[in-house]
């Protein structure tokens, strides 16, 4: 399956970077501006959602196949720990299980001073290509 430029997904609209992609780790940051922010000018749960789930789509990519097999969310889940108006966070996920067709991920979100902003758990499904 061809992948479109990160540039033309929600990845590159709301400005998330890949900082690490390792087979035990994945590091993304999100700018915290008016592209990621809920009406009362805070960092949009949303938001957090999708960087998440992009870090957990990002690490089972990297631990598959990609020319037999595609990995695709599941379920997530998240918890909004701390508000945050502005700056940077920065997601670590680490896989907890690494299986032929479901992996889960754990990804916590801190801001610079690395205070815990959100925690999150994904499940993500590896489908065979046809």
């Amino acid at each position: 399956m061809e992948m479109k430029p990160l540039e033309e997904t929600i990845i590159g609209l709301l400005g998330i970077e890949f900082v690490e992609v390792t087979k035990d780790r994945v590091t993304a940051t999100m700018p915290v501006n008016a592209s990621t922010h809920q009406i009362f000018g805070q960092l949009h749960g949303g938001a957090s959602v999708v960087l998440a789930e992009s870090v957990a789509s990002v690490g089972s990519l990297n631990l598959i196949d990609q020319e037999k097999e595609t990995a695709v969310g599941l379920e997530i889940n998240a918890n909004h720990i701390r508000g945050k108006k502005d700056g940077i966070v920065t997601a670590i996920g680490t896989p907890l299980h690494k299986g032929r067709t479901t992996m889960v991920w754990e990804i916590k979100i801190v801001d610079e001073d690395e205070k815990l902003i959100c925690v999150s758990r994904c499940t993500v499904a590896i489908v065979k290509l046809k």
